[in-house]
């Protein structure tokens, strides 16, 4: 059988027939530890659940066996997996390697009803490259899913993590930037995370506690104080702790002057009650200044701090972290794999489409660009614990494992062994295609993208063949769910998009039709996009798979329907109808143009509607939030999966209030991170002429001030903070600025500051030549 990635390995070749297990014998041994024994139940309890056939454990057997066996020695975590005509021997080189061995003959197994399988023989022996591989499973009321979760469900989530090779999780405590409770919640938070400290302790994996230091000021002695009670009364109720995980922000936002001393403390107090766990920080959200203090603090080389971890909203690539932190420092990794928008890996040039329906926190396999996530950050790190805030991204997660077993796992094979066990055998191939078909719904135009519709095809195939079991499966029934909603959000695409032509074309004809009956026969041809809504039983079938989700997994896809925290936490049900064209703000413009006074104002105002994108002669329009129609954006180098070195695509909130009637062209825009500058450049401009810049900043509410300066010298404006609700802004250019027939509009911020990088967005400018008439703006 030809197993891809593992190394080293020997391969048996493919020549035998298949190995029917079915009354097969699980043997421990007699002197098996309870991890050992675990194993063996593990393996006993996964096949009854697929197969109806409860293999029966022994101590020895003298037929087919399935045999489990600790040899103590070899590479930490690592096992071998032999075949012969008598069954499959699994060796672990240790307790945990045991367990791994049965995760990956589970994977290769088929199993189904009255059928238990190894369609090929193995032999095999492997261990981790990875040292550190875990995720984030954090039982609080943000989450999109896992604050519904009970014991029984937390285990076995837990095992199958560990079933793919995860050695580790990450807890939050019961205070954190969230609500003191959710209606979902089947216990109280501390309880619960007791609970999973144990479970995670049984399996024989690593407990990390994500712990943010949230008081208000902790150079205040009385917040030290209220702190050096909290954490110890918390963290001393923990059956399990390995290591604690504090980020310097997002949230909390203590200066590292501060925070280490206060750190310091708390090491002295949880040796007491775990004396071997270890302390790790997160220079999150940090400005220069900070990170600078951040760097002498930790090279004073402090005897509590055992490591740095690598994550969102950090000012500096994984890579420049590890020239800057002194080498007995081990890195860690703390990926986002959980997001879309606004965030540490957003989606890149995704259809504006995808952001206002799916939002921030959707169902999201992204396959290959896990891998590229992964191999950015892996020479630099000793391993990762991946940020999650909900099941939206639990094939990630299974990714992520298996990546880090194997770096040379190939994606392909590790879907099939994800859909093989989870799904069912005989729909590994299809629904692994189906994963990476979903991954490729986002890539490019929407509109263009008839690829979207093959996916849906492929999972109503599946559906159509399979079992009630797997239609119930809450893994299956999210693929599908994603499926059938991008389909309708192209759909409705491409029907808002002819509604808005055509309802361009009635303003065309106001001149002869009249402003006001052009006006009202527009809005009606508009107002078709509720009306007439395009493949309703595409839309239908997602609310019944919302619905079917809800029941199997307790995920959350809409506030009023099942109680999410919010809209932009993963309830994406309620933005499904969201307008995909300008409707919103055309009606505004209409009933403003119908306040005007006379006919000749009002046809004026439809007019500047019409021309909205021109810029007249000789000028030049880019919509910088559109990679297509955006020829003057610089874009620079390779960005790198984090896009830090060059424009990239973002978007407004359209959960917010305030964009509710935003033209489609404010909800996208080009943005830069940090202390990265963003340029336009255009050649071939007329000496003689002058030139008039229009702006429009991006959507998104940040603090952020933005200078723009022409041809390096021209100031046009100085740093200011965008305008909200956005508008457009006028500059005159001196003719001396584009005499040459160049310019270069360059955009700045202040160097130097913290939080999440984000501040320089362009929506859309205008270079308008004078000599040409200039639109009156629709305000």
């Amino acid at each position: 059988m030809l197993i891809r990635g593992l190394a080293p390995a020997l391969f048996l070749a493919a020549t035998l027939p298949a190995l029917d297990l079915s009354r097969a014998t699980i043997v421990t041994g007699s002197n098996a530890t309870a991890r050992e024994q675990l194993a063996g139940r593990v393996l006993r309890e996964e096949i009854a659940k697929r197969t109806q056939i409860e293999l029966p454990a022994a101590a020895t057997a003298t037929g087919a066996a399935i045999r489990l066996v600790n040899a103590s020695s070899g590479a930490p975590e690592g096992f071998r997996i032999a075949t012969a005509e008598g069954g499959v021997t699994i060796t672990g080189n240790d307790e945990r390697g045991l367990l791994y061995g049965a995760g990956f003959l589970l994977r290769k197994l088929e199993l189904e009803r009255g059928r238990i399988e190894l369609p090929l023989p193995l032999q095999l022996e492997t261990a981790p490259r990875t040292p550190l591989r875990g995720h984030q499973l954090g039982y609080r009321p943000k989450t999109n899913s896992y604050d519904g979760w009970d014991e029984a469900q937390w285990e076995q989530y837990i095992r199958e993590l560990a079933l793919f090779g995860a050695n580790a999780i990450e807890l939050i405590p019961p205070r954190s930037d969230d609500a003191a409770d959710s209606p979902h919640f089947p216990a109280p938070p501390m309880r619960m995370m007791t609970a999973m400290s144990r479970i995670a302790d049984r399996y024989g994996l690593d407990v990390w506690i994500w712990y943010p230091a949230l008081d208000p000021d902790y150079a205040d002695p009385k917040w030290v104080e209220a702190a050096l009670k909290e954490w110890p009364e918390v963290l001393g109720k923990l059956p399990r702790i390995d290591a604690i995980l504090v980020p310097g922000g997002d949230p909390g936002h203590t200066h590292p002057r501060h925070l280490f001393p206060m750190l310091a403390k708390q090491a002295e107090l949880l040796r007491r009650t775990h004396p071997k766990a270890t302390w790790w920080i997160a220079p999150q959200g940090f400005t220069t200044e900070w990170m600078d203090e951040f760097y002498a603090l930790v090279r004073a080389n402090p005897a509590w701090l055992h490591g740095i971890v690598h994550g969102p909203q950090i000012r500096i690539p994984v890579g420049e972290l590890r020239k800057q932190i002194p080498s007995r420092y081990p890195i860690r990794n703390y990926p986002d794999i959980t997001h879309t928008i606004r965030c540490q890996f957003p989606v890149p040039d995704w259809d504006t489409a995808f952001p206002l329906t799916l939002n921030r926190e959707p169902i999201n396999p992204r396959p290959l660009f896990m891998k590229r996530m992964f191999d950015e950050a892996a020479p630099h790190t000793i391993g990762f614990i991946t940020y999650s805030e909900g099941c939206n991204d639990d094939v990630n997660k299974f990714l992520w494992s298996m990546y880090g077993w194997d770096p040379g796992t190939d994606p392909h094979e590790a879907l099939r062994d994800y859909a093989r066990l989870f799904i069912h055998p005989r729909l590994a191939g299809p629904f692994a295609e189906g994963l990476f078909s979903l991954e490729r719904n986002w890539v490019g135009p929407l509109a263009t993208n008839s690829g979207v519709t093959t996916a849906l095809q492929q999972f109503e195939a599946m559906d159509s063949q399979a079992t009630p079991a797997v239609q119930r499966n809450w893994r299956f029934q999210q693929a599908q769910y994603r499926a059938h909603y991008d389909a309708y959000v192209r759909a409705r695409l491409l029907h808002e998009t002819g509604l808005e032509q055509q309802a361009m074309d009635r303003l065309r004809a106001a001149s002869e039709l009249g402003s006001l009956p052009a006006m009202d026969q527009a809005a009606a041809i508009l107002r078709r996009a509720i009306t007439q809504r395009p493949a309703p039983a595409w839309r239908a079938r997602t609310f019944e798979l919302a619905e079917a989700l809800f029941q199997s997994i307790h995920m959350q896809l809409s506030v009023p329907y099942y109680g999410a925290i919010a809209t932009g936490r993963g309830a994406n049900l309620d933005l499904i109808d969201t307008p995909l064209n300008n409707r919103a703000w055309l009606m505004e413009e209409f009933d403003r143009i119908r306040q005007l006074p006379d006919e000749p104002g009002r046809l004026a105002a439809i007019g500047a509607i019409l021309d909205w994108t021109n810029p007249g002669p000789g000028g030049f329009y880019d919509d910088l939030g559109d990679p297509s129609n955006s020829p003057h954006l610089v874009r620079t180098g390779h960005p790198g999966p984090e896009s830090r070195t060059s424009p990239f695509t973002g978007f407004g909130d359209p959960t917010a209030p305030f964009t509710k009637t935003w033209r489609y062209s404010w909800m996208n825009h080009a943005e830069v991170l940090w202390d990265e500058s963003m340029a336009m450049r255009y050649t071939g401009l007329d000496p003689s002429a002058t030139y008039r810049l229009r702006i429009v900043y991006g959507g998104e509410r940040t603090a952020a001030l933005i200078k723009l300066t022409a041809n390096g010298a021209h100031v046009v404006h100085e740093a200011r903070a965008k305008p909200l609700p956005p508008e457009r802004l006028a500059f005159t250019l001196p003719r001396a600025v584009t005499g040459n027939g160049t310019l270069e509009l360059k955009w700045s911020r202040p160097p130097g500051g913290g939080g999440n990088g984000r501040g320089i967005q362009v929506a859309e400018v205008w270079l308008v030549r004078d000599a040409a008439p200039v639109p009156a703006a629709a305000q």
